[in-house]
């Protein structure tokens, strides 16, 4: 298979009013960022996978994957709580046109290392799509460490890792095991690593704030591509920023939500029970304010 490279947008899942998903809202956002030349990482962490079924998991796929129309690729997150339960919604999604899957550890379950190695052998076995890993310990509870990795590497069907324990520290380690071998890539997912991932072997990055700022994201990278520079750091400086002054306020992926609805209000509010305080707003908005890219 062709590898996957570039900057990739982990969006988010528009609701309307009755906390419905918002289609019209979705396919303007694919829109956006396809003009912007990002990738699309669908019912992630940002997409608030956490507070979608099943079905609506499937249909925020299959959104993005007509909302696409090949101009960018689409990556899936299939990851739930159980291995049959990933592998289902794995062979659901993989009939639609997305280019991977990526499945975080399960969560709630305390998993021992030889017990994720299972899990996600099992998972890659089952689908024919390519599999990512996905790191996130401090949303699970479950760390996938370096030498497991190398170990799931081995698999034909798993091409890589999405690395977001947030610390340069876990990133060059499975930057290490990347850079071994010409079959198993790295994607970014802390926001103020993208280009030092990209500067040590990087495949690219799955970034959440680049729901707001695309332009930025995309920058760093084709910045990078190009050779100069001077001009990725200015970005990845700017982004960081963004990063820095956002996430003071709480829980990242409602605060991402809460600065892009404030621009673009069809996006709409995050699922309950995520609240956002007035006081907290007014900070948010101002950062929208900053930072906000529209008009791509």
């Amino acid at each position: 298979m062709t590898r996957i490279f570039g900057p990739f947008v982990a969006i988010v899942t528009p609701f309307d009013a009755n906390e419905e998903i918002g289609e019209a809202a979705l396919r303007r956002q694919l829109d956006r960022q396809a003009k912007a030349g990002n990738g699309v990482f669908c019912a992630g962490t940002n997409g608030e996978f956490y507070a979608l079924s099943f079905q609506e998991k499937l249909r925020v796929a299959e959104i993005c994957v007509d909302a696409a129309a090949g101009r960018v690729p689409v990556l899936a997150h299939i990851g739930e709580i159980s291995t049959h339960e990933t592998i289902a919604l794995g062979k659901r999604i993989e009939k639609l046109d997305v280019k991977a899957v990526s499945a975080i550890t399960p969560s709630f379950i305390a998993c021992s290392q030889p017990e994720l190695v299972d899990h996600y052998r099992r998972v890659a076995d089952a689908l024919s799509k390519p599999v990512y890993l996905y790191n996130i310990p401090a949303r699970t509870g479950n760390t996938i460490q370096p030498e497991t990795a190398r170990i799931l590497a081995d698999h034909p069907n798993i091409i890589g890792i999405k690395d977001s324990a947030g610390s340069q520290e876990s990133l060059d380690a499975f930057l290490a095991i990347a850079r071994e071998r010409d079959d198993f890539d790295v994607l970014v997912g802390p926001d103020s690593l993208v280009l030092h991932g990209l500067q040590n072997g990087a495949a690219g990055c799955i970034s959440g704030l680049g729901n707001i700022s695309p332009v930025t994201l995309n920058a760093i990278h084709s910045s990078f591509v190009a050779g100069d520079a001077a001009a990725a750091a200015a970005h990845q400086d700017r982004y960081s920023a963004l990063r820095k002054d956002l996430y003071a306020h709480g829980f990242p992926p409602a605060m991402v939500k809460r600065a892009l609805c404030l621009a673009m209000s069809d996006v709409g509010a995050s699922r309950a029970p995520v609240l956002i305080s007035d006081e907290t707003n007014a900070k948010i908005k101002e950062v929208s304010k900053r930072f906000a890219e529209l008009v791509v």
